[in-house]
């Protein structure tokens, strides 16, 4: 009997195309009909080895399309394209296709991007010095680019992978490579370096501003002609395009801002039917452009620079589109460029001498030309240096170019690496150079030479002759003075409160003048003497920062060049000047875009400017640096234990020059009522139609605040009296001050906090270093206390075994036994110094340990000025 055997059929994908593993199939093989298996694999691929190589570049200040593009060379022929059978399974030729097709979608979309981020208006504020500087760092590179296409086109024009292209169109094509600035990477590189606001990077930005306008147009004529059958056709091109331009500018733009406005999208963003047609737009555009011969990626530019910047619009359809595309889209493009790079082509002494040519020539034209251009607007030499450095930049832009022109067959593999790797240094040099041409330190010198403060050969201050201006500028190293100039973090958590305790340096409400009408002129008389008894009142100018985090986000960048709108219409800030006109404060006010880690230094070195005797510094209520509307019972019970914000404040006090203050809120002029978690049957029977509204606090009749200050003494604890008896000028403050003494003989203060929330260990609290000159200062200050006061401020001297556990207990006795006037305070110096503890203490430690007490009254901690 014979046995028929036959061959196991070979493993094939169903009838619906899609490979099973389950039917011992192998679904990462490409099939035209399910490309989507591999194209997964290939774009996780693709991201885990770009952001493994972005960790280590980010230590070096390296923008991620470096990254990315690394990334990419890796992945290609160059490195582990090399492994046999990887390229094949992982990259194969018959996929690309499809990669190309997402990629160059998401390519489109920066395109658009990029237009919403390039915002004519800071070109327009900065026009002159933007315009030399950008004419001159696009005319010499590009004269320099077109000067080495000569040896480029002969040598390299004829090799495989190229058509043959006039010599005008390749010299056109190399000269717009070697001119133009990656303005994308520019921003997130001057916010790396905390540039933004500096005046190299308000030039830099304004200059890279018109370099890429410029460029791209310049990229739109030459792929225009390479794309030409003719002369002819290239002209018609031309022309159709600068219609569409116009037609887009003066049809379109009006049409979609009239949307806009009908969809009240410029207010509160755009809605999902606007997103849509925004999108439309775009794709729409692009399509044009790549039916009329230019490329499509121009046309999704052109969509971008119509978009309105008014009202954050543009912001805000940058913040729905971004993150994908940031995270996905442009990864698998960039890539893209490094699997066309192959390194194995620097084979001889020619391509390596033209590499060397092509980079030193791309950025020394660079360099020098904006170095030159911003010297001759004023600019010193080393920041002139920086902003050629910085406008030196190629990366993202610079690889779309090299793409287009491989894709054109304009460059051949050959050529492109060598530009490539040019893009990959200039890039790569440009963080360094900048930080070692324009480093911190040297800002602060340019900037204090600038406003004729210092000596520039030798650093030291310089007497300007007008005593009152000097008297400011030394005012910090006075002893403890009146607050005539305070300086405010505004928070939008905390808001209320704040301008509560702010309020009380202004005047009251009710002491305003009663106006009297023009046609009773017989009355003239007597309201201008009234109003000239009301001017003889010191006015206190109170300066509020409001801060916005700046992110690596493009709409973070974006924000900057709207900082002035920002502060012009942001509501804090409005609300804010509103408390000056009705407490009598000269109120003005800022926001500021700073990264996080800077915000400490931000409100310190503004504080210097502003020449500010009072730097005050609101606690957080959502127990975290960021805000956040959202302010619940639970975020407030854990606000103290911030280790992020503790820090932030900690910073602050070691490098603030003037007297600081901390202001932690525990229902100072209202309270925060906790949401109901469910509804009651009380709460359920009033929401009807006719139900009475129910009024849940009554506005506070008794305002008035008490102040409980421990004294202990040191420069803190005699700041504290002076900011205490400054506020006790209002009528409706009363103050209780008590200097602790601590006695000799006593040993019971070595480890006296350890049993209230503080590291064991062993502590020591003294009263001062100096008791005699603290007890002088105590005794002078109510011997000087001004007569209008005496029935308001009382004076108290306790010698103590333990003084902190006096403090507490008085403080028991002294706030919270009004529960309806305004809230009351406990004022105190931080002290550090005196207290001797291995463990470090933002606000000190006897803040601390009062703040650990179910205390019914809000603190101030009072840090003294420092030379």
């Amino acid at each position: 009997m014979a046995s028929v055997t036959s061959a196991a059929p070979s493993p094939t994908p169903n009838s619906s195309g899609h490979s099973s593993i389950l039917d011992g199939q192998d679904p990462s093989i490409y099939t035209p009909s399910n490309p989507i298996t591999l194209f997964i694999i290939q774009a996780c691929v693709i991201l885990i080895v770009c952001r493994a190589l972005h960790f280590p570049l980010g230590y070096l200040r390296q923008p991620r399309v470096v990254g990315e593009v690394l990334g990419g060379i890796l992945l290609g022929p160059s490195v582990i394209g090399r492994i046999p059978g990887f390229t094949n399974a992982i990259f194969p030729k018959d996929s690309l296709p499809v990669l190309s097709n997402v990629a160059n979608l998401g390519l489109i979309l920066f395109l658009f991007i990029i237009g919403l981020e390039v915002d004519m208006r800071v070109f327009f504020s900065n026009w002159k010095t933007a315009l030399s500087v950008a004419a001159a760092g696009m005319t010499f590179p590009f004269a320099m680019g077109c000067a080495i296409a000569h040896g480029l086109y002969h040598q390299f024009s004829s090799e495989p992978g190229t058509v043959p292209i006039a010599y005008g169109t390749f010299l056109l094509f190399v000269g717009v490579a070697m001119a133009i600035t990656a303005f994308p990477v520019l921003c997130r590189i001057l916010t790396e370096l905390k540039l933004l606001g500096t005046p190299v990077g308000i030039i830099t930005l304004a200059a890279g501003v018109g370099d890429d306008v410029v460029g791209w147009v310049l990229l739109a004529l030459c792929v225009a002609l390479v794309n030409a059958s003719n002369g002819l056709t290239a002209l018609y091109i031309i022309l159709v395009t600068v219609g569409y331009g116009l037609f887009l500018l003066f049809a379109i733009r009006p049409g979609f801002i009239w949307v806009l406005r009908r969809t009240h999208s410029l207010q509160d963003g755009p809605t999902q039917g606007v997103m849509v047609l925004t999108v439309l737009m775009c794709l729409g555009s692009a399509f044009f452009t790549g039916a009329i011969g230019v490329h499509p990626i121009f046309g999704a530019f052109l969509a971008g620079l119509i978009c309105p910047h008014e009202g954050g619009f543009a912001i805000k359809v940058t913040e729905k589109i971004e993150d994908l595309m940031g995270a996905l889209f442009l990864p698998l493009y960039f890539t893209l460029s490094g699997l066309n790079t192959n390194l194995g082509l620097l084979n001889n002494g020619i391509t390596w001498g033209y590499l060397i040519a092509v980079t030193v020539v791309a950025f020394s034209t660079k360099l020098l030309g904006c170095a030159l251009a911003a010297r001759l607007n004023g600019l010193v030499w080393r920041e002139s240096f920086s902003i050629g450095s910085l406008m030196s930049c190629k990366g993202l832009v610079e690889l779309i170019v090299l793409n287009i022109g491989l894709q054109a067959k304009i460059l051949s593999t050959r050529v492109f690496t060598v530009f490539v790797v040019m893009a990959l240094i200039t890039t790569f040099a440009t963080t360094p150079l900048t930080s070692a041409l324009y480093p911190p330190w040297y800002q602060r010198k340019l900037a204090a030479w600038k406003r004729g403060e210092i000596d520039w050969d030798t650093g030291a201050p310089i007497r300007t002759g007008d005593s009152s201006i000097d008297e400011d500028r030394q005012r910090s190293k006075r002893g403890p003075t009146r607050i005539g100039s305070l300086l405010i973090y505004l928070r939008l958590d905390n808001m209320p409160n704040t301008l509560a305790f702010v309020s009380l340096f202004g005047g009251h409400p009710r002491d305003a003048i009663a106006k009297i009408h023009p046609e009773k002129e017989e009355k003239e008389n007597d309201r201008n003497s009234a109003q000239l008894q009301d001017k003889k009142r010191p006015v206190v100018q109170v300066h509020g920062v409001r801060i916005v985090q700046l992110t690596a986000r493009t709409t973070s960048v974006m924000t900057v060049s709207e900082a002035g709108e920002l502060s012009a219409y942001d509501p804090v800030l409005n609300a804010f000047r509103v408390l000056g006109q009705l407490y009598n404060l000269a109120v003005s006010g800022e926001v500021a875009v700073v990264p996080e880690d800077s915000f400490a230094e931000t409100l310190t070195t503004r504080a210097s400017e502003e020449y500010s005797d009072l730097l005050l510094l609101p606690w957080t209520e959502t127990g975290s640096l960021s805000e956040s509307p959202m302010v619940s019972k639970n975020t407030i019970e854990r606000k103290l234990r911030s280790d992020v914000y503790s820090n932030f404040v900690a910073e602050a006090l070691n490098t603030t020059k003037c007297t600081t203050a901390v202001f932690v809120n525990k229902a100072f002029s209202g309270s925060l009522e906790q949401s109901p978690l469910a509804l009651t049957r009380r709460m359920i029977a009033k929401t009807g139609r006719n139900a009475q509204r129910e009024i849940t606090e009554l506005p506070t009749v008794d305002r008035s605040h008490h102040i409980f200050m421990p004294f202990f003494g040191g420069p803190d604890s005699q700041a504290t009296v002076s900011l205490a008896l400054q506020l006790a000028e209002n009528p409706e403050i009363t103050v209780t001050m008590v200097h602790y003494q601590i006695r000799v003989d006593s040993t019971s203060s070595e480890e006296a906090i350890n049993a209230k929330g503080i590291p064991d260990g062993k502590v020591r609290v003294s009263t001062s270093l100096d008791k005699t000159d603290d007890s002088d200062f105590f005794v002078m200050m109510q011997h000087n206390l001004p007569d209008a006061l005496r029935n308001r401020v009382t004076f108290r001297t306790i010698v103590s075994y333990d003084p902190v556990e006096d403090a507490v207990a008085d403080a028991y006795k002294e706030v919270g036994q009004n529960s309806e006037n305004g809230g009351d305070l406990i004022m105190l110096g931080r002290n550090v110094e005196l207290v001797e503890t291995p463990h470090s203490s933002c606000l000190g430690l006897v803040a601390d340990v009062m703040l650990e007490k179910d205390l019914k009254a809000s603190m101030i901690v009072v840090q003294a000025a420092r030379d």
